[in-house]
């Protein structure tokens, strides 16, 4: 579900699934603080731990800002994660991403 704020421009992903293994919230945020670490998701996918609210992620340039404070787990199985991000202001920035490859190819 993505669920508009608000705010301006900042929306919210409220992901549920149900996980094939058993799992926890401390394995699924390690997981996800692995993944914005890795090089294809740097400045991507962003980690918070704060209590922020919709407006502190106004002209936040990742696509994504996982927010570590919200992940839930009910039953080792049922998922809740939610993440933050910036329309405009991401997207843009995926663009610029997107340009500065296409010049290193054309």
């Amino acid at each position: 579900t993505a669920i508009r704020v608000p705010t301006p421009n900042v929306s919210l992903i409220d992901f549920t699934f149900t996980s094939r293994k058993l799992t926890s919230v401390n394995k699924i945020n390690k997981m996800m603080i692995e993944a914005s670490k890795s090089k294809n998701l740097k400045n991507i996918l962003t980690i918070n731990n704060l209590p922020l609210v919709s407006i502190d992620f106004n002209h936040n340039s990742s696509s994504s800002n996982f927010d570590l404070t919200q992940t839930q787990v009910i039953n080792k199985r049922f998922c809740r994660i939610l993440s933050w991000y910036d329309n405009e202001w991401g997207f843009s920035n995926r663009m610029i991403d997107t340009l500065l490859n296409l010049k290193k190819i054309l």
